[in-house]
């Protein structure tokens, strides 16, 4: 099946996915049945899906004590974490440009698909998303149709490491929460592979700060709860030039990101137990929260 086959037929999610490690497995496994609120609940204020965290500073009017309508609390605090990991994605998304309506982009572990549709309603390019779970493959596309994208932004069941797409398609691609699931030359490789030469790659991630030391008891209690496996900042930059990515910007989004953490862990419908974890190893500096924009050499 070609890219531009991909875009026209119903079947695009149902192609063959790459052999699995026992590990994969387990990630798709996991996936396959999540149905987090946290995920779940925001999407569903404007059908825009998220599976990362988010940025910049809270209306902390949201938690109004003098409002006695518990529902209407939780709603008001419900959409402000959606509008802060929307603000998140828009982020990532200006850093991907500039780009056109005849580009094509690379949404690499898409999750439900909000990045794709985020990036396509900007620059009205063509969008390719990767998930290893079907469910959310299958999700993302009926939300495509339902929009009325289909056309230009599609979903595909299959493994980021190795996704079958031709080689040098791509203008840009990224990784929005969702590299530290897979060995990083790995998924590098990949993304040289697709993007077209002078193309950008932006991730969004949280790594382990190498000055701090080994990764931190902290670090180790989030690996468990997504059964993930964070990397070292360090080895973001080596693999990158490994494999023809070369940094052009480099922003520090910790700070930017802790508000979020703050307002979630008094959101009593939507935490998951994690979120003073965050805190605390954001706090004692083991741990960073990164944006990476870089282009294929």
């Amino acid at each position: 099946m070609t890219i531009t086959d991909a875009h026209t037929t119903a079947t695009a999610t149902a192609a063959p996915v790459p052999p699995q490690t026992t590990y994969q497995t387990r990630v798709a496994d996991y996936w396959n049945a999540e149905e987090n609120p946290v995920n779940l609940e925001l999407g569903q204020i404007d059908d825009l899906y998220h599976h990362h965290y988010g940025v910049g500073d809270v209306d902390w009017s949201v938690l109004d004590e003098d409002d006695s309508d518990p529902v209407r609390r939780r709603a008001r605090i419900t959409a402000e974490l959606h509008r802060l990991e929307q603000l998140q994605a828009e982020l990532l998304a200006a850093r991907l440009g500039p780009l056109s309506p005849a580009d094509r982009v690379f949404d690499a572990g898409c999750g439900r698909g909000g990045g794709s549709v985020v990036t396509h309603l900007r620059y009205g390019c063509h969008a390719d998303g990767v998930t290893i779970s079907r469910k959310q493959a299958d999700f993302a596309q009926e939300q495509a149709r339902k929009r009325g994208i289909d056309d230009k932004v599609s979903y595909h069941h299959r493994n980021m490491l190795d996704t079958g797409f031709p080689s040098g398609a791509y203008a840009a691609s990224w990784n929005n929460e969702s590299t530290m699931y897979v060995e990083l030359d790995l998924l590098f490789a990949e993304h040289a592979r697709l993007l077209r030469r002078g193309g950008r790659y932006v991730t969004i991630t949280g790594c382990y700060n190498d000055t701090y030391g080994r990764a931190s008891r902290e670090v180790s209690l989030i690996n468990a709860h997504y059964i993930c496996d964070i990397h070292p900042r360090s080895e973001y930059f080596r693999a990158m030039a490994r494999n023809r990515l070369v940094p052009v910007h480099v922003q520090d989004l910790t700070a930017a990101t802790m508000p979020y953490w703050e307002l979630r862990k008094q959101a009593d419908h939507l935490v998951t137990g994690i979120e003073d974890t965050f805190l605390t190893a954001y706090e004692n500096g083991s741990f960073q929260y990164l944006l990476i924009a870089a282009d294929r050499v």
